[in-house]
């Protein structure tokens, strides 16, 4: 841990640690943040805003939640709800293995825990898509207990308030600075001292033209004092974002779609989507037209309509994907292999599909 001189001990100072806490309380008291899921105790509630928070921006998150409860006011009621309406629901948040491991968690916590959440950290991080942040953010919001709550806000203020130049970004960063939040948790009150770090680091210390002049902190900040505000946090380079190219093929045939619901082993597992053609490079439209698996699917002596084409790029956290639609119009349903089925355009917001392809499905309606 790259510390400056005066904070190079592992370990901090009672005193220190004391009058930081006094001083992150008093401005807490000031300029807590209000969403429905701060101060909240029910654990299911937690958790369920946790999952959806994770790479989510807040308020792209909270109608996201608001409705989850809607829905599921339970975790058993969550537990027993039909998985399309789940990942429906899901639609449009991305990280869709995160809709996945909640569902699988609802049920175990209701087989195993009898529909209550298990209430120890060692208990808590063993549940699907739980990591260490999730299950210190249950820990300590829901049970009160002494678990440090290290997200990116926190990260953040810490590097900046200590100097800290480890990557925050890797294993052993991770380690180091959920040592340091732990040195200056206020054990008696460790849910308040981790709310107010989040919102500290969110409101004040914030990526971009942080409020160093107004910080109650300024006078100790490392980084404020070195004129490394812009440096820190450290973060390793991200891996080389991978293009991928894909071609979709969107039958329609009198008033039906023809879908497959996408396996495993890739993005957007368990979502929807319609003939697949991945290619290296961009397709034109005439080129789109020659693709041997569409050639297949079009019923011998048919003479298909294409309607439309649309293009749209989407980001993934390492992949970049151009997506390129052609919709065609048959007289008779199209060959398809097994795992393809035909449902009636109208119902197609019973089945969860990834962002683009609702993009998609939207603008073909308004044609």
């Amino acid at each position: 841990m790259n510390v400056s001189k005066r904070n190079k001990s592992k370990g901090l100072c009672t005193e220190r640690a004391v009058l930081f806490n006094q001083k992150l309380k008093k401005w807490h008291a000031l300029h807590s943040r209000s969403f429905p899921w701060i101060g909240e105790k029910n654990p299911y509630k937690v958790w369920l805003s946790e999952i959806i928070l994770q790479q989510t921006r807040v308020e792209q998150g909270l109608p996201y939640y608001e409705s989850y409860l809607k829905y599921f006011p339970t975790i058993n009621d969550l537990a027993n709800a039909d998985e399309q309406l789940v990942f429906r629901l899901w639609q449009g948040l991305g990280y869709y293995n995160r809709c996945k491991n909640m569902l699988r968690t609802a049920r175990i916590v209701a087989e195993e825990y009898q529909g209550k959440f298990p209430n120890t950290y060692e208990k808590i991080i063993q549940l699907p898509g739980i990591g260490p942040y999730t299950a210190a953010a249950i820990s300590s919001f829901a049970f009160n207990l002494p678990q440090a709550v290290v997200d990116g806000n926190v990260e953040r203020f810490l590097s900046r308030y200590l100097g800290i130049e480890e990557e925050v970004n890797t294993a052993s960063g991770k380690k180091v600075f959920t040592q340091v939040a732990t040195n200056f948790l206020d054990k008696n009150n460790p849910a308040d001292f981790n709310q107010a770090m989040m919102d500290f680091g969110a409101t004040v210390c914030m990526p971009r033209h942080p409020a160093c002049s107004s910080c109650p902190f300024n006078m100790d900040c490392v980084a404020l004092e070195k004129g490394s505000i812009d440096k820190l946090p450290v973060k390793k380079k991200k891996k080389k974002v991978k293009k991928r190219y894909l071609n979709y093929f969107v039958f329609r045939y009198k008033d039906n779609l023809y879908i497959r619901k996408r396996p495993a082993g890739d993005i957007w597992q368990n979502l929807h989507d319609f003939l697949l053609f991945e290619s290296d490079h961009r397709l034109s439209e005439s080129k789109m037209k020659e693709v041997s698996i569409l050639q297949q699917a079009i019923p011998k002596g048919e003479q298909p309509l294409f309607i439309a084409f649309f293009s749209c790029v989407h980001q993934l956290t390492h992949q970049k994907l151009y997506l390129h639609f052609v919709e065609i119009e048959l007289d008779k349903s199209p060959c398809l292999s097994e795992d393809f089925f035909a449902i009636n355009i109208k119902s197609r917001d019973n089945y969860a599909f990834p962002r683009p392809l609702v993009r998609f499905l939207d603008r073909m309606e308004q044609l």
